[in-house]
């Protein structure tokens, strides 16, 4: 079996996936909101335990943006 070279690591666009990510997280907890009125209290429940998931999801990506502008700027060394 021949051996495989992994792909070299290319971090020039995460700082863009990850804010791409924040955004569609944010759409989602939007649409999440838009549905708790047509929801029973059960799904409102887990509707709201979602959100605030997403919303610490959301928290970690930002702080992972800054770390991957950082280095960006750094020259990823």
């Amino acid at each position: 079996m021949a051996y495989q070279r992994p792909n070299p690591d290319d971090r020039s666009d995460n700082v863009e996936k990850l804010q791409n990510m924040v955004q569609n997280t944010i759409e989602n907890i939007e649409e999440a909101h838009e549905a708790i009125p047509f929801s029973s209290s059960e799904e409102r429940k887990q509707i709201e335990a979602k959100n605030k998931r997403r919303e610490e999801a959301i928290a970690a990506l930002r702080s992972e943006i800054k770390d991957e502008a950082a280095a960006r700027q750094n020259g990823y060394q």
